[in-house]
């Protein structure tokens, strides 16, 4: 790299996020370059379950989700790719009486606020629809319109579409300082310095420091969460499964492996950027999976994984301007649930940056809910 480049605007992090701001940014007109510490989809981005869920979200993201679910299903329009994108729906289950009270609830709550995207499906369609599933279940809250696809072939598919209309991405260049000079921002890097009049934060787990740097400290926790996949198996399952009682993640891909999550964490070293699997979590994930399908004791285990994402204490994450730096941007902390989301954050931030303002509610988003002030 020449010891200067400069940008109409700067993405730090080419997470799908990032990826997602900078392919919204060239449909806009606007030819952003992107700085990647590792390379795109290292971490979150290309190591989650792939869900498009807007079942059981925050109330905050609600809006959000749904808006994001329209783009997945036009995402071949989007980005030139299908991303494994299949549309099974997504089921909550319950368990036991305390599920179906929790479930029933939320219910009750969607309805309130005027949601119908969420409905109920007693245990007689469950059993129906996921023949293999235990006799016991009650039932289960189910977002039938929602989905899942790829997360690798996703953030690339984002990449290389938002490279093809004049995005540029720089990969295995770390970000040091990031100072504002008479009207732009110069990015220090271990490669270099960058400048743009515009900065967007897509950090992920390091986008606290980007943040502390434009005095905007933030309780940012790294966690990481534990993937499984199987090898492959007979098809016995269409929708995605969750759990409401006990953390559970739970869907069978098109060549028949069986992906479990449900974010049960890995031990993680962020400036190493190493994870370790903890077994005893990943046992307590097992068992759960075969109490919920008895079938899969005979299931064999291919690999494991965990990447390094960021969460936020309410669990919702930071997206909007900065309020101590202009030009300054933030998309971080989606807290092991913003795979869904990232269609419509990339345009929400092409927004912010290309005309000031959006008309989605971001408000609840603001990263000035954590000031002490």
């Amino acid at each position: 790299m020449s010891n200067t480049r400069s940008a109409a605007v700067i993405v730090i992090g080419g997470g799908l996020h990032g990826s997602s701001t900078a392919l919204h940014l060239a449909r806009a007109g606007v030819p952003a370059l992107v700085i990647e510490k590792n390379y795109v989809g290292r971490h979150a981005s290309g190591v989650n379950a792939g869900g498009v869920r807007t079942l059981a979200r925050h109330v905050a993201e609600i809006p959000l989700a749904l808006a994001s679910r329209e783009l997945w299903y036009r995402i071949e329009e989007l980005v030139d790719d299908d991303c494994g994108f299949e549309q099974h729906g997504q089921i909550r289950v319950a368990e036991n009486e305390a599920d179906v009270a929790a479930l029933q609830e939320r219910l009750r709550l969607m309805q309130s606020l005027g949601y119908t995207h969420e409905t109920w499906m007693d245990a007689d369609e469950l059993r129906a629809l996921i023949p293999r599933i235990a006799p016991t279940v009650r039932g289960g809250l189910a977002a039938r319109d929602d989905a899942a696809a790829d997360p690798y072939r996703t953030t690339l598919a984002f990449r290389r579409k938002a490279a093809s209309l004049g995005a540029r991405f720089l990969e295995g260049v770390r970000v040091h300082e990031i100072k504002r000079e008479g009207g732009q921002w110069a990015v220090a890097t271990n490669d270099g310095v960058c400048t743009a009049p515009v900065v967007v934060n897509c950090a992920g787990a390091w986008a606290d420091r980007i943040a502390a740097q434009w005095d905007e400290p933030v309780p940012m926790q790294p966690i990481s969460p534990m993937m499984l996949v199987t090898l492959r198996m007979d098809h016995f399952l269409d929708p995605v499964v969750l759990g409401t009682g006990r953390p559970l993640s739970f869907k069978q891909r098109a060549n028949g492996t069986v992906l479990i999550g449900g974010g049960r964490r890995a031990w993680l070293d962020r400036d190493a950027e190493s994870t370790e699997l903890d077994f005893r979590e990943l046992g307590a994930g097992a068992r759960t999976v075969c109490e919920l399908f008895p079938h899969m004791k005979e299931a064999v285990v291919n690999r494991g994984w965990a990447g390094i994402e960021a969460a936020m204490p309410d669990e919702i994450p930071v997206i909007g301007a900065s309020l101590k730096r202009e030009g300054a941007f933030h998309a971080f902390g989606f807290s092991a649930h913003g795979f869904e989301l990232g269609p419509i954050v990339g345009q929400i931030m092409s927004e912010l940056v290309t005309q000031g303002s959006t008309a989605f509610p971001i408000a609840p988003f603001n990263i000035g809910r954590f000031s002490k002030t």
